[in-house]
């Protein structure tokens, strides 16, 4: 029976080493090759002459603190990462508006109609490059649950306003603008429903109905829309104003917005005071800003997301900070007689302030990098999960520099301390310690 379990304990070995052979094949044939051309005998050899094998050993010598400490490093850069990220991409609206895009609304609030005449005269206002005007919809797919962006526009004029941001084949425009039911998706709402062009969908609206009384208008899906960038929102629809205003029931003629592009950034102020002036005191007063401003106002509604955010990651830092830093006071109170020994070898209390300082480097570096690893992993999944409501969310370059700052002055905070401690011991204190 003993023989038996010997030779099945082999063989789920070697069973194991075969299934894993894609994993670990290339790293130890690239392990080998450099071993063959000398690399690996240098890298030894600076290792060993620089301190960074004994800081190593140093570092990992009570494995499970070393990987408790590491764990708590890894976790906090998890969360920095991921919360940072997906609060770059809910505020994409934005850093993403164009300094030449405005907002008309009316002015008691947005969720009140403006008449369709008002486009027109909008249009012939000095300084204006393009106007689109547009009506929420409030659609859903077959489950009321499942809840849509789709906007009734002005097919003709989208792309002019907008064409910077939404990137739509030339082709499946003109299919657009020859199909009242065309319906023009997103990435990422077609791939959630596994829609495709060709395809004929229904549609319902949970506000508007048609004068036959369905809620339910179906569409030719003769588009998908991608984004100018991985943040631009592609969870949106739209469809054609024209045949939304012919089947619709009641609030015929009217808009909910207008967005308007400027000939340039620096007429904004005087296109802004022409618009409104031109409709005060009217029975619908227009309000007019720039587009980035009332993106900002909309997502104040819905609360100061980046102060949550903010609150979140500085307490997960201030518990690593507590942890680290006692982490390595400890680590180095431990060594003292150690110390001692190696300042009568000839160490020189320089060489041991820096490789105590680059324990801590060490540590927080390899903590935070496999953090910011997980977070990528994490945000691709997210990214993949259908209809989730904000856009493609990434680590930019800049949260990547962001962390690796952080990174730097955590090991410097944590390490300093012990590493001071370490430089100013005079020999005969630390011998004399036990």
């Amino acid at each position: 029976m003993t023989i038996f379990f010997k030779w099945l304990r082999i063989i789920c070995k070697y069973l194991f080493l075969i299934a894993t052979a894609p994993i670990w094949v290339p790293f130890w044939a690239v392990w080998w090759l450099l071993g063959k051309i000398g690399f690996v005998q240098f890298a030894t050899d600076w290792a060993m002459g620089n301190g960074f094998y004994l800081v190593y050993k140093n570092l990992t010598r009570r494995p499970l603190r070393f990987f408790l400490t590491l764990f708590a490093i890894f976790v906090a850069f998890l969360i920095y990462g991921a919360l940072t990220a997906f609060d770059v991409a809910f505020n994409a609206g934005v850093e993403l508006a164009a300094d030449d895009r405005l907002i008309t609304v009316n002015k008691i609030n947005f969720t009140q109609p403006l008449p369709i005449s008002y486009v027109r005269k909008v249009e012939a206002v000095d300084g204006i490059a393009g106007v689109v005007h547009m009506n929420w919809f409030g659609g859903y797919y077959q489950d009321p649950k499942t809840q849509i962006q789709t906007f009734a526009v002005d097919q003709t004029k989208l792309l002019d306003v907008y064409g910077d941001d939404i990137i739509l084949d030339p082709v499946q425009n003109t299919a657009w603008q020859q199909n009242k039911q065309g319906l023009v998706a997103g990435r990422a709402v077609a791939a959630a429903h596994g829609w495709k062009v060709g395809d004929r969908i229904p549609l319902n609206s949970n506000i508007f109905s048609q004068k036959d009384g369905s809620t339910s208008w179906d569409f030719d899906i003769v588009g998908i829309y991608t984004g100018s960038s991985a943040q631009i929102d592609t969870n949106g629809i739209y469809i054609r104003y024209d045949y939304f205003n012919e089947t619709n029931s009641f609030g015929g003629d009217y808009i909910g917005w207008m967005g308007i592009r400027t000939k340039s950034p620096s007429l904004n102020e005087q296109v802004i005071k022409d618009i409104d002036d031109m409709f005060v005191n009217s029975p619908f007063e227009t309000e007019t800003v720039p587009e980035k401003a009332f993106t900002k106002g909309f997502l104040a509604q819905l609360g100061n997301i980046s102060l949550m955010i903010t609150s979140v990651v500085f307490a997960a830092f201030f518990i690593i900070l507590v942890v680290v830093g006692f982490s390595m006071v400890l680590a180095v109170k431990e060594r003292t007689s150690e110390i001692g020994v190696m300042k009568t070898l000839g160490f020189r209390s320089g060489r041991l302030f820096r490789m105590i300082l680059g324990e801590s480097f060490m540590l927080v570096f390899a903590g935070g990098t496999l953090g910011l690893w997980a977070a990528t992993a994490f945000l691709g999944f997210l990214n993949n999960v259908p209809q989730f409501p904000v856009p493609d969310i990434i680590l930019t370059p800049t949260i990547i520099m962001q962390s690796v700052g952080i990174m730097a002055l955590l090991a410097l905070i944590t390490g300093i301390i012990p590493a001071t401690y370490a430089l100013r011991l005079n020999i005969i204190t630390a011998l004399s310690r036990r």
